[in-house]
């Protein structure tokens, strides 16, 4: 009767697990442990050791090491050196992990796989992984025996919920790599929209940053790499920073560093203040004349029949910088600069106010006097909008 009990016992402890939950119970269980481990991603790996952004309290950091060795293996200092390498080579063959140059289809089947190779050359953990966790508890546990914390999650999960323990399990080691080496350097590099047009093709998936704890404003990570803030426009919202913030109450973390923002003084000259105001905010300053662009070709494109229906594309290439343009598209530029007077002026305006911040060799005192120019040919333009630009210009501080 005894071996008879213990048998039953057993069988229902493989259906029903320890705590006997509710299929519902075993669902949201399954979604707060992925989120945690999301957010251990974004706000432990990604923003705090790989881009110091931020530094958090001992008792935080230690909580998302564990919890990160628990539910995905990975080792912090090879995270921290193949996400560093990718910003230093982005978009190129020396890229561990680009669409642009792999293809999208090889980042949503094989994201993993490429991590994993980059972060087995030596090369990239010595040039890249300054700065990562160097004690004890790293070399002894979490690097040393990087598996055995997933075998110890699958114990876990297995003794709560049974049989049922080995899907939640393969839930929680599959999130890491579909979301982050599949979705958001997969498509984070390859489909969405643009805040800023940086020098890379990083896109935003969607504006609102909960999913993926953030990181679905790729294109404001890439502009603003160092920002322990994701999101950039009023509708944006990173979930990450939310959590940033209230540790931040409690003391377990210190912002450092969060994109720039516009500061905005009364009209005067041009000076040194103005261009400092300027370089500093310049991704958002381009991407303003960019929308001053559009909307005077859009004005403009009524008198121009003859090259209306061919250049019906021109608000998907006008806004990028003109070294990112393929050679069809710059084609189509010098056409249109050709065909329009005022719209030349406007792209000419535009390349010089881009040398403001691509002149090394200018002192500071000829970029001023620069600026003091390119505002006074601006004014002078007989454009208003250019004009009306430029008064704006005037006014950063």
């Amino acid at each position: 009767m005894n071996i008879v009990s213990g048998f039953d016992q057993f069988l229902h402890w493989l259906a029903n697990g320890y705590l006997n939950w509710a299929w519902w119970q075993i669902v949201i269980f399954t979604l707060v442990v992925t989120h945690i481990t999301i957010a251990g991603v974004t706000i432990f790996l990604h923003r705090c050791q790989a881009h110091r952004a931020l530094d958090l309290h001992p008792i935080a950091s230690h909580f998302f090491r564990f919890w990160l060795w628990l539910t995905t293996g990975m080792v912090t200092k090879e995270w921290a050196s193949v996400h560093r390498k990718h910003h230093a080579k982005c978009e190129t063959v020396d890229d561990p992990h680009s669409p642009q140059v792999l293809g999208i289809h090889t980042l949503l089947t094989r994201g993993a796989e490429l991590y994993k190779k980059a972060a087995a050359n030596p090369e990239t953990l010595e040039k890249f992984g300054h700065g990562t966790p160097d004690d004890w508890i790293e070399h002894n546990i979490y690097s040393r025996f990087s598996w055995q914390g997933v075998a110890l999650m699958l114990i876990i999960d297995v003794f709560l919920f049974g049989v049922v323990g080995l899907t939640v399990w393969a839930v929680q080691m599959l999130w890491i790599p579909v979301t982050a080496a599949g979705v958001i350097n997969g498509i984070g590099h390859f489909w969405g929209y643009r805040n800023y047009d940086c020098e890379d093709a990083s896109r935003n998936i969607m504006p609102w940053g909960i999913l993926i704890g953030g990181e679905e404003l790729h294109n404001n990570h890439h502009t603003f790499a160092t920002s322990a803030k994701l999101s950039s426009k009023w509708y944006e919202f990173d979930i990450g920073w939310l959590y940033i913030q209230m540790m931040s109450a409690v003391g377990l973390a210190t912002v450092k560093k969060t994109s720039p923002k516009p500061v905005m003084s009364n009209l005067r000259p041009a000076d040194q203040g103005t261009l400092e105001a300027i370089i500093a905010n310049r991704y958002e300053i381009m991407a303003r004349y960019s929308k001053t662009l559009q909307r005077f070709f859009s004005n403009e494109v009524q008198h121009m029949q003859v090259l209306a229906g061919h250049l019906s594309d021109a608000r998907s290439w006008l806004c990028k910088d003109e070294t990112r343009l393929s050679e069809q598209e710059k084609l189509k530029l010098e056409e249109l600069i050709a065909a329009n007077a005022q719209l030349g002026k406007m792209i000419e305006m535009r390349r010089e106010l881009q040398m403001l911040w691509t002149r090394s060799n200018a002192t500071g005192e000829q970029l001023v006097m620069q600026l003091h120019a390119w505002c006074q040919r601006a004014e002078d333009s007989g454009l208003s909008t250019l004009r009306d630009f430029s008064l704006r210009l005037r006014c950063y501080a």
